[in-house]
């Protein structure tokens, strides 16, 4: 008997048909030419914050197709309304904190701690998701976490500027905006 090699059975599997257009060639090169302008565009800051203005949009258009592609036997009107709820509000929450934070970049150096930014939003990305794979419940905790933090850090902005403001007023100084 012959040995076939490694694998000798494959095993094919089929997407849903409204989603099948995703794994054509035509998909790959438009998936790949995204994806290198968004590695691109790490290493041009105005670049980098013209994309967050699309992606924006395109980041809630996405999470609800990718969420109504992973929802079978639902009712269409459930189906929906969970994929633009929770997959659609999701991408555009991480994606408006993405944008916020390499905005704030842009605005405090001038750009040039975007491409630092960017990785570590990517590298942070990455390992969440293999958490995510490895141990679910850790990765839920660390999630808590970053919420909570961004939430505290979110909430004392508005303190730190009006504190800014009295600080300078006693001194008669003028506060700034």
């Amino acid at each position: 008997m012959k040995d076939r090699g490694f694998p000798h059975r494959t095993y094919v599997r089929t997407a849903i048909v409204p989603f099948d257009w995703i794994g054509t060639r035509e998909a790959l090169i438009g998936l790949a030419v995204a994806a290198t302008l968004e590695i691109a565009a790490y290493l041009i800051p105005f670049l980098d914050n013209a994309l967050d203005v699309i992606a924006g949009p395109a980041a809630v258009v996405a999470g609800t197709v990718l969420m109504a592609s992973s929802i079978v036997e639902m009712s269409p009107f459930l189906k929906w309304t969970l994929a633009i709820v929770a997959g659609g509000g999701v991408a555009g929450t991480v994606q408006l904190f993405t944008s916020a934070t390499r905005l704030a970049s842009t605005a405090t150096t001038a750009g040039l701690a975007n491409p630092a930014v960017s990785a570590a939003e990517t590298g942070g990305s990455a390992g969440l998701s293999i958490v995510a794979i490895a141990v679910p419940v850790l990765a839920l905790v660390l999630v808590v976490v970053l919420v909570y933090v961004a939430v505290r850090a979110l909430l004392r902005l508005p303190r730190r500027a009006v504190s800014r403001g009295r600080a300078a007023t006693r001194s008669g100084r003028r506060p700034r905006a």
